[in-house]
């Protein structure tokens, strides 16, 4: 588990293909450099495990369900990817429960440099969008950012000059692809709904009314 509190920015090294298996080499910056052998590392918001460690390098396997479901597959050597630890016990939350397991990638269809910040506009695919809402949480690129606004499959983050400076985010421009992972408090919200209305019960608006928790 993670909370999308980017650590620090590596750069890759190596990138190999070992059959369906790409093994990724990647250096850490200084303050990332306790990591042992079976850690898992999120990297660009994909939780994977340190299958070796070096002087000034790890390396990990990326599998091609992996592949198929993020960016990972389009880096290539020198280029900088976001790194985070696992949350341990007793760390303090920042951001949000992230599980480092990407759900899909979003397009950057607009990228406007505003006093507060880069606002950037994503597009993702509709069973995304469903997840999202305004004010909600969501892991772009393994960072836990605010729905700023959503309209139809796109939404709007807005990222602080903080973030866009430690970041691979304040390289990001429009016609890039990135990792998405929408909140997964949501997820479970909708399944466990999906399953009552299924069952002819459960929550729908006439409950939220009755106890509540909408008007």
């Amino acid at each position: 588990m993670f909370t999308g509190i980017v650590e620090g920015m590596g750069k890759v090294a190596k990138v190999q293909r070992q059959g369906e298996l790409v093994r990724l080499n990647v250096a850490p910056p200084a303050a990332l450099t306790d990591m042992a052998v079976g850690d898992s590392i999120c990297i660009n918001g994909a939780c994977l495990t340190v299958v070796e460690r070096g002087e000034g390098y790890i390396q990990v396997d990326i599998s091609p369900e992996t592949l198929a479901r993020t960016t990972l597959d389009s880096l290539k050597p020198n280029d900088a990817v976001n790194l985070e630890r696992a949350l341990r016990v007793g760390d303090r939350l920042g951001g949000h429960l992230v599980a480092g397991h990407i759900d899909g990638t979003g397009s950057v269809v607009a990228d406007v440099v505003r006093a507060e910040g880069r606002v950037m506009t994503i597009r993702v695919a509709p069973k995304l969008s469903q997840y999202l809402v305004e004010k909600g949480s969501v892991a772009v690129e393994g960072v836990s950012l605010t729905v700023s606004g959503m309209r139809g499959d796109e939404f709007q983050v807005t990222i602080i000059p903080y973030t866009a400076q430690n970041t691979t985010l304040g390289a990001k421009r429009a016609g890039d692809r990135v990792n998405v992972e929408v909140d997964i408090i949501g997820k479970y919200v909708k399944r466990f709904v999906d399953k009552a209305d299924g069952e002819g019960g459960g929550v729908d608006l006439d409950f939220l009314a009755e106890h509540g928790f909408v008007p």
